[in-house]
């Protein structure tokens, strides 16, 4: 069976290289063009084609649909799969190969269509999730169902550890999916209840609100530890500056004290480890910040170098 692999980031590539070591006939890779980063402009390719180029398949970048249309059209592939390459494909093109395009998409369909599953359901304080292997239609996450995974939400997930578990699930949910393509059983089964959606994380999507229960500000925290992080405004030393969270933790300060600090306020510090930030219900332990312009540190140091002590508000 001739596969045409379509993927462009990192999350991508653990599928490639398993398709791979499986002996599946893979007769090409397409990945996005590569794209200026940095301040000077410096082309990078994406971590699929670097990887596809290490296990020696041919790789190809087209930029428009036509140049997709007839890159399908010349590998002749029998299946397609796609893992986050980051366009949408013309309903011709979907048709072309014998059996289709199959997608692994990392939430149980038809909750959580779109970009950001992961990171919502964090978010909305999931307690599972999983992995959806299901064709690809014309409309964004909306085909019949191959085949799903459960994955449990665990209190200490965050955002790294569940693409991990959800990346280990989806892997060997393929591998399963190729096998009954190989037998000649082709399931299509149809999305079950009402959709929900998880649109692109935004900037504007990651500042935090300390006038909120505790448990939705942590999941907010472990949601963005990759990409936009989630951050607050703070006035240091007469200056407004934005400052990033990059590891929080949700539990109850050691030794309980009464406490009438306001939300967004410092309700108690651990010396040397960081400190808990008042919520409406309870609070949130701070161990990891990045303040503007600065490298990663420990909270506890900066909340030293910014002389904050308990009481103060630190979120503005």
């Amino acid at each position: 069976m001739k596969i045409v692999f379509l993927g462009t980031p990192q999350i991508a590539c653990g599928f490639l290289t398993e398709l791979h070591s499986g002996g599946h006939e893979i007769v090409g890779v397409i990945s996005q063009p590569d794209k200026t980063q940095g301040r000077g402009l410096c082309l990078q390719c994406p971590p699929v084609k670097t990887q596809a180029l290490e296990l020696n398949i041919p790789v190809f970048q087209p930029d428009t649909d036509e140049g997709i249309r007839e890159l399908i059209t010349s590998l002749k592939p029998d299946l397609c799969i796609a893992i986050a390459y980051g366009r949408f494909l013309k309903k011709d093109v979907l048709e072309m190969p014998k059996f289709g395009f199959l997608n692994i998409h990392f939430s149980l369909l038809p909750k959580y269509r779109g970009a950001a599953p992961v990171q919502r359901a964090l978010i909305n304080g999931e307690e599972k999730t999983g992995i959806t292997c299901f064709w690809i239609e014309e409309k964004m996450d909306s085909g019949p169902i191959f085949k799903t995974f459960e994955v449990p939400i665990l209190p200490q997930d965050d955002a790294f550890s569940l693409f991990e578990k959800l990346s280990q699930a989806g892997t060997k949910l393929l591998a399963e999916c190729l096998i009954e393509i190989k037998k000649g059983n082709i399931i299509k089964l149809p999305q079950i209840g009402a959709p929900t959606f998880a649109p692109k994380i935004e900037k504007k999507d990651s500042w935090l609100d300390f006038n909120s229960e505790a448990a939705s500000v942590y999941n907010k925290i472990r949601a963005l530890v990759c990409g936009s992080k989630a951050r607050f405004y703070s006035l240091v030393g007469g200056k407004k500056i934005c400052v990033q969270i990059i590891k929080a933790a949700l539990k109850d300060i050691p030794s309980p004290k009464k406490t009438n600090v306001r939300a967004g306020s410092i309700a108690s510090i651990e010396r040397g480890k960081g400190f808990y930030i008042q919520c409406t219900d309870s609070v949130v332990f701070i161990e990891q910040v990045q303040p503007e312009g600065k490298k990663p540190m420990n909270a506890a140091d900066f909340i030293n170098g910014a002389r904050f002590k308990v009481g103060d508000k630190i979120a503005i």
